[in-house]
């Protein structure tokens, strides 16, 4: 089982993620995602193969389906040679090892918050629900199943935490950090992305539970940037399963989670290895999450 944990390109490193590795390109930026995973914040010891291929080539199919909503900062998806030597110069050439896994991006000013976007109740807002009645300090009605679909998509807005657990933040913390008319604006295009993508996955049998949505600034417009719709950064459902009151099959990392869970862990550093089978397990899902949005069968050779 091959994979990428760590990479050490020869161009100035931009900084490094739980999963995503990134290096300056000239005046844009180069983001490589890796098969690393990550889970209550800690970056785990084992890889999941192809891994880093789905993120980067579902964020690029996003990326496109949705321009039309709101704007993103993708340049183009690292998928053949031709791209390889586009982005190469006489001193340095990209390796093949990028292939099917990086993308260029723009430059952007990122807004140092999370925008999750909730269409249905689960994880840590059933947690708070049962305990409060709210969801991010929001009151909501009484009465809720887990799992159960919102009334209508809730926008939770957390801090972007350089180290430890990110912090639900209130609609007027967002404010007092980005002014009032970013703090509108991030709300407004956060719901418009999920509330297309949630149409368009349930159509291919995948319900978007929820999802969070990372915005920088180009030339003063504010866009998407960093990852799109993910088995990462959301909860993917199996549409045809799908029964409230309960916790969901998914194409997402839940799995891991729920796995760590059990194996006891105290969600502290270092974290345990995956076995075989939860590896494996885990690949497959994520493949399967590709296969169904985009209609395409992963490929881990591009060419």
């Amino acid at each position: 089982m091959s994979v990428i944990l760590r990479t050490k390109l020869n161009l100035p490193s931009f900084g490094r993620g739980k999963v995503r590795d990134t290096y300056q390109i000239g005046e844009k930026l180069l983001i490589l995602a890796t098969d690393r995973i990550s889970a209550f914040d800690v970056v785990l010891p084992s890889g999941i193969p192809d891994k880093g291929i789905v993120l980067n080539q579902i964020s690029a199919f996003w990326f496109a389906r949705t321009y039309h909503v709101v704007h993103n900062h993708m340049v183009e998806s690292i998928e053949s040679q031709r791209a390889l030597k586009k982005y190469s110069t006489p001193r340095f050439s990209l390796p093949e090892s990028v292939l099917g896994r990086s993308m260029v991006v723009f430059k952007a000013k990122r807004i140092p918050v999370e925008c999750v976007v909730r269409g249905y109740i689960a994880g840590s807002a059933w947690s708070e629900y049962t305990k409060s009645g709210t969801i991010n300090g929001i009151k909501i009605r009484k009465g809720l199943k887990e799992s159960q679909e919102l009334p209508e998509p809730l926008f939770t807005p957390t801090t972007k935490a350089e180290a430890g657990h990110d912090l639900p933040m209130s609609k007027k913390e967002l404010a007092d950090l980005v002014g009032k008319s970013a703090a509108v604006e991030l709300e407004e295009k956060s719901i418009a992305v999920y509330q297309f993508a949630r149409d368009y996955a349930l159509e291919r049998g995948i319900i978007i539970a929820d999802t969070k949505f990372e915005f920088g600034y180009v030339d003063d417009e504010i866009v998407l940037i960093d990852e799109l719709l993910t088995p990462d950064s959301s909860r993917f459902w199996d549409a045809s399963r799908y029964k409230s009151g309960r916790s969901q099959p998914s194409y997402d990392k839940q799995f891991v989670r729920d796995w760590l869970i059990s194996s006891g862990w105290d969600q502290k550093p270092p974290a345990p290895a995956l076995p075989k089978d939860i590896i494996l397990s885990t690949a497959e899902r994520y493949r399967q999450a590709y296969f169904l949005l985009t209609g395409r069968i992963l490929k881990n050779v591009f060419s």
